[in-house]
């Protein structure tokens, strides 16, 4: 995650000491659980509770669909892993899908979880957020629920495959926000709604959310089958350049709204070199941030992991095609530190390994070469450069010495079309 607000305001957030190191007023500071260095950082853990949902959303990576599915981890399944996870002090436990709010034992496992020391979040779809769940989702402390809306009106019910789901999506926020519970929009950037980021941020002032969340596309699961609408790389930068302004205005007039940006770290080289652009003092600082961060270096396989709805432990949620093994054989703490597998070995040092245009980039040590995961599934090969690099040869300081060098070892790599293609 790369944190608009933090980085380019200088505003204070509740994540500082995951993503930065930095002592703040979370309660996680008093457990000493603030790591000394990115690379010893304890995971969050995004654990897909269920693949079934009640939505059918074209991009979604985990191919839920309406319907049940066999061999989801048990309620006494699922207390052992909450127990290791405590145990290996994990900073926080994201709960997605599917749809997590249609597994029946949810609240049962965020009351035990919480009692065992776990911050949990929530992600969901919100279109089963009543007022009643909304009270029931505050009350068993969840400490942030993340609300997916790709759009304003038809085009969120074209993106989620249904009807009617903007406007149930919606009630879902303002249910949260009336029960007091701390609430967040998450948006995948894609063709369909980029150009509205304007009215996006217009929504977020009027429905008093606190946070959102821009995704880069990733083409896993369906999300391979709309590929075809990923930003290009011009529209990336545009795309970009409104976050960065209309964040920057929510600082200026004091409305306390927390942006984020996500699966692509090249947002924060991009966001320091705009304040070099603005001759801005804070510029120095925050690329210490983000080479303290590490950027994708200590990201998958190291600071973020996934357990799957059939217990199977991957490097991130988008990478559920490479399983490490499984809690219902080994503990997930266990699994985590076990670097004989070859791609953890790999990812927990990440920048050995990096090839083509990011291991020569003047900025390896704030991005980290970004989101691994996006290189496999384009190039087949987990080491390729970030497919979704926006900058330009001449921003990243590839030389024409660099490109032959990289030819000789056959490390030139052709991004997919539509990431190139401009306006």
């Amino acid at each position: 995650m790369i944190d608009i607000t933090k980085l380019y305001t200088g505003s204070d957030s509740q994540g500082d000491f995951i993503r930065y190191g930095q002592k703040g007023t979370h309660s996680a500071i008093k457990e000493g659980m603030t790591p000394k260095s990115a690379a010893e950082r304890r995971p969050v853990t995004v654990w897909n509770c269920t693949r079934s949902c009640n939505l059918s959303c074209v991009h979604c990576y985990t191919d839920s669909e309406k319907k049940s599915y066999a061999g989801e981890l048990t309620t006494e399944e699922a207390k052992v892993m909450l127990k290791d996870l405590a145990e290996f002090k994990i900073p926080a436990l994201l709960i997605s899908g599917g749809e997590p709010l249609m597994r029946k034992d949810l609240f049962e496992l965020v009351h035990y979880a919480k009692n065992l020391g776990i911050r949990p979040t929530l992600s969901t779809n919100g279109t089963l957020i009543t007022k009643d769940v909304a009270q029931k989702i505050k009350d068993a402390g969840f400490t942030y629920v993340g609300i997916s809306l790709d759009g304003i009106g038809e085009i969120n019910d074209k993106f989620r495959g249904e009807k009617g789901a903007f406007k149930k999506a919606m009630d879902g926020f303002r249910n949260c926000v009336q029960a007091g519970q701390r609430v967040g929009l998450r948006m995948t950037l894609t063709k369909q709604n980029y150009r509205d980021l304007h009215r996006i941020f217009d929504f977020i002032e009027k429905e008093e959310i606190q946070r959102a969340c821009f995704y880069h596309l990733v083409y896993s699961g369906r999300g391979d089958s709309i590929s075809k609408e990923d930003l290009s790389y011009q529209e990336t930068r545009q795309a970009m350049d409104i976050i960065l302004e209309r964040t920057d205005d929510f600082s200026k007039r004091g409305l306390n709204k927390e942006i984020l940006t996500v699966d692509n770290h090249v947002d924060g080289v991009y966001l320091y070199m705009k304040l070099k652009q603005e001759s801005s003092k804070r510029a120095e600082e925050v690329l210490r941030l983000l080479e303290w961060n590490g950027g994708g270096a200590f990201s998958s396989g190291v600071g973020i992991g996934n357990i799957d709805f059939l217990g199977n432990v991957h490097p991130d949620q988008f990478w559920m095609h490479h399983s490490f093994g499984s809690i219902r054989e080994r503990k997930f703490s266990e699994i985590w530190m076990d670097t004989s597998e070859p791609l953890m070995k790999g990812l927990k040092d990440k920048k050995k390994y990096i090839k083509g245009r990011c291991s020569k980039c003047k900025w390896l040590g704030a991005c980290g070469g970004s989101l691994r995961v996006r290189a496999e599934l384009v190039y087949d090969d987990p080491w390729a450069p970030e497919p979704a690099c926006y900058l330009t040869d001449e921003e990243i300081g590839l030389t024409e010495e660099h490109k032959k060098e990289l030819a000789d070892k056959g490390e030139i790599y052709t991004p997919p079309s539509c990431l190139t293609k401009t306006a």
